[in-house]
């Protein structure tokens, strides 16, 4: 159940993803989503109405957390395996576990820049010669183009431990990655990216960010890809969720930033 804004959004992502779509297709709908609903009038209208406790707070603190890269992840909307909508909150300069190692996600991804800025570069394995893996975006975003030049990294594998939701980082080897493209995304901005892209993000202004995020697609990938030239990672790193209060005080102040934006 839920108020009027977590009706809207979710017949939105049910009538514009739902059915098989070619990948393509899906990452353009998925974009599409996140700029209808990734304005900062609409995400405060959703985000006030789920801070009121409208929605299944209980449910969306469970997958609500701290995330290791350095941005606070909340769970707006839980569709099960289709859709996942969250909004993240980043900081500038936060430190955490990880907030330098380039990754994939499990399901192709669409993103909005709400407020703030994002910074964002693009690797691929060394020779592989693939043209998938650049980025479909829109909006006030600059992009450096392709990049020559590699980096050493150690990968691991990335699942989640049975009967928990902490992450479990299996070694596989030294990798060797080139970077093929850098940019920015100011607010306004959109972007969209198949699962198995390697990325990373980060907040890039002096105030904090806020992105909406939607994972979607009925095939989830088992594990992710994570790479780091940062040293060795500890094989299992906690992922712990938001109690209820805690998630209602946090989509309260996310409302507060976006009305001040």
């Amino acid at each position: 159940m839920g108020g009027r804004q977590i009706l809207v959004a979710r017949q939105l992502l049910t009538e514009t993803l739902d059915g098989e779509l070619p990948e393509h297709a899906r990452l353009s709908a998925a974009r599409s989503v996140v700029a209808e609903l990734g304005t900062p009038e609409r995400l405060l209208e959703l985000t006030a109405e789920l801070a009121s406790g409208e929605g299944d707070p209980h449910g969306c603190a469970r997958l609500s957390y701290r995330h290791v890269l350095g941005f606070d992840k909340l769970l707006l909307i839980d569709d099960g395996p289709r859709h996942m909508l969250r909004a993240h909150l980043w900081h500038p300069g936060r430190g955490a576990i990880g907030k330098e190692d380039i990754h994939n996600h499990r399901s192709p991804l669409a993103s909005a820049v709400v407020r703030g800025r994002l910074a964002m570069e693009l690797y691929a394995p060394r020779g592989d010669a693939r043209i998938d893996a650049r980025i479909d975006a829109r909006g006030d975003a600059r992009s450096a183009g392709t990049i020559d030049g590699g980096i050493e990294a150690d990968r691991y594998q990335e699942s989640l431990a049975d009967g928990s939701a902490d992450w479990l980082l299996e070694p596989t080897g030294p990798a060797r990655l080139r970077l093929t493209q850098v940019a920015e995304y100011a607010a306004g901005s959109t972007y969209a990216l198949p699962a198995h892209t390697l990325h990373r993000a980060w907040c890039d202004s002096a105030e904090p960010t806020v992105t909406l995020f939607l994972e979607t697609g009925n095939g989830r990938r088992r594990h992710t890809d994570v790479f780091t030239a940062a040293g060795p990672h500890p094989g299992t790193v906690p992922k712990v969720p938001l109690d209820v209060d805690d998630y209602l005080g946090e989509l309260d102040a996310l409302a507060e930033l976006l009305r001040s934006s």
